[in-house]
């Protein structure tokens, strides 16, 4: 049974880092693309960066670009979001997700398997 299991989340300051990780169990993460998603209260979710399977391409979301980087320990099983200068509205729960597509239109029904997600809250 495919699952996936994010950890990493809490609260921190304005400019703080965090690093959530992507736990697979039932599956090889390094044969699957895999997506961090974000949903803020009232909000859509949406796509934060992924990451393809074989050749590791990477893309993220503008608001993201420059703070956040995506990367994988195929000997772990898992990926990991590394989020530096995190800002209040980096607020959200984070989802990782598998599926088949990374790109910048990639969108949730393009993922199948999900996390329960894990709390990201930016606050002084």
């Amino acid at each position: 049974q495919m699952q996936l299991v994010e950890s990493g989340g809490g609260l921190v300051q304005p400019g703080g880092s965090l690093r959530l990780s992507c736990t697979a169990s039932g599956f090889n993460l390094d044969y699957s693309t895999i997506g961090w998603f974000r949903q803020a209260p009232g909000k859509e979710r949406e796509g934060v960066s992924c990451i393809r399977h074989r050749y590791g391409n990477t893309y993220y979301a503008d608001t993201v670009k420059g703070r956040f980087t995506i990367s994988r320990d195929n000997a772990k099983n898992t990926v990991y979001l590394q989020m530096n200068s995190l800002k209040p509205e980096d607020t959200a729960v984070y989802y990782c997700a598998a599926g088949a597509y990374c790109s910048a239109d990639a969108a949730p029904h393009h993922y199948s398997a999900w996390g329960q997600g894990t709390q990201v809250t930016v606050s002084s």
